[in-house]
C-alpha cells in the first residue's frame, strides 16, 4: 500500500496546524486555493473556536492573517444548514467590523475571504468548487468597474472586487476521486483523508508527517477516536432525519393525489398516515 490513513484536517485545525510550526500545511492549502504564494503571519483567536466537537455544531472556525493583512477564515462543516450562504456572508461582515476601530477612516476595512470546506450538499451545482465575489458590471457597456488612479495607488488593486470579501465553498463529497491538478490533490485528502505517494501540491508533504495518527500521544489518539465517532453519530442523524423526512413527502403527496380524486378524508387518512388536520389543509 501506499498511502496510510491520516487524521482529518477539522481536528487538525483544532489541535496541530495552529502552531507554527505547521503553519507549512496551512499554506500550501490556502496556496493552492487562491492561486497565490500565501504566508501566514498569524493564526488569530475567533469567538467561535472551541475545544469540544460538539460546540457549534461541529463547526472549526479559523482566522488567519496573511503578509498581505488579509483576513481568511476556514471552516469545516459536515450538517446541512438551509441558511449556511447567509451565515458565512454574516461572518465576513462581522469579521470586518471586529478589525475596524472607531476611529478608523474607510480604507483600512480589512479584506475577508471565506473558505468552507462542506461536506454536505449546498445548492444545485456539478463542480465541487465554488468562488464567488463582488462585481460592478455595466448594464449598457458590461464592462467591469475598475478603481480610479488614486484608489489603484493609495490600495495596489485594480478591481473594487480586489477590496471585497470572496468567498470559496468546496463541495467535498461531489469530487470524483480524480485528481487532476495539484488543488483536486488536497481536495482527495480532504475527502479520503489520504495523501498518495504521487502527490505534489504545496503543503501535502509536511502534511503526511504532521498528520499520521501513528504519530499521536495516547491522549490525543482517545481524542481523536472519540470525535471521529462523534461525526459518525451526526451522519447517522442525518442519515435518519432525511429518510423521515422523505416519507413525510411521499405520504403528503399520495394524500393530495387521493383528495383531488375526490376521495374521503377518512380513507386518506387511514392509507396516508397523516392526521386529518393535516389533510384538511392540502
Amino acid at each position: 500500500m501506499n498511502t496510510r490513513k491520516l487524521i482529518s484536517f477539522d481536528w487538525a485545525l483544532k489541535r496541530l496546524l495552529r502552531s507554527k510550526a505547521n503553519y507549512e500545511v496551512l499554506e500550501g492549502f490556502l496556496s493552492e486555493l487562491l492561486k497565490d504564494d500565501l504566508e501566514i503571519l498569524e493564526i488569530l483567536e475567533s469567538e467561535s473556536n472551541r475545544d469540544h466537537a460538539r460546540d457549534k455544531s461541529n463547526r472549526v472556525d479559523l482566522k488567519v492573517r496573511n503578509r498581505k493583512q488579509e483576513i481568511i477564515l476556514i471552516e469545516v462543516q459536515y450538517e446541512r444548514e438551509f441558511d449556511f450562504l447567509q451565515r458565512i456572508l454574516f461572518s465576513t461582515a462581522k469579521t470586518i467590523t471586529e478589525h475596524l476601530a472607531k476611529s478608523d477612516f474607510y480604507e483600512h476595512v480589512v479584506k475577508v475571504i471565506s473558505i468552507n470546506i462542506l461536506y454536505f450538499d449546498l445548492g444545485h451545482g456539478k463542480d465541487y468548487i465554488y468562488h464567488g465575489k463582488t462585481q460592478f458590471l455595466g448594464l449598457h457597456y458590461h464592462d467591469e468597474l475598475l478603481l480610479n488612479d488614486k484608489q489603484q495607488k493609495l490600495f495596489g488593486k485594480r478591481y473594487p472586487h480586489e477590496l471585497y470579501p470572496e468567498y470559496y465553498l468546496l463541495k467535498i463529497n461531489q469530487f470524483d476521486d480524480v485528481a487532476r491538478d495539484p488543488l483536486d490533490e488536497w481536495i482527495y485528502f480532504l475527502k479520503n483523508e489520504e495523501i498518495k505517494e504521487e502527490f505534489r501540491a504545496k503543503g501535502l508533504k509536511k502534511a503526511k508527517e504532521v498528520l499520521d495518527i501513528m504519530n499521536l500521544g495516547e491522549e490525543e489518539r482517545l481524542s481523536y477516536e472519540w470525535h471521529i465517532e462523534e461525526l459518525r453519530y451526526q451522519a447517522s442523524l442525518y442519515r435518519s432525519s432525511s429518510y423521515v423526512e422523505g416519507k413525510e413527502a411521499k405520504a403528503t403527496e399520495m394524500a393530495r393525489a387521493l383528495k383531488q380524486e375526490g376521495v374521503s378524508l377518512t380513507i386518506i387518512a387511514k392509507t396516508s398516515g397523516l392526521p386529518l388536520e393535516e389533510i384538511e389543509k392540502l
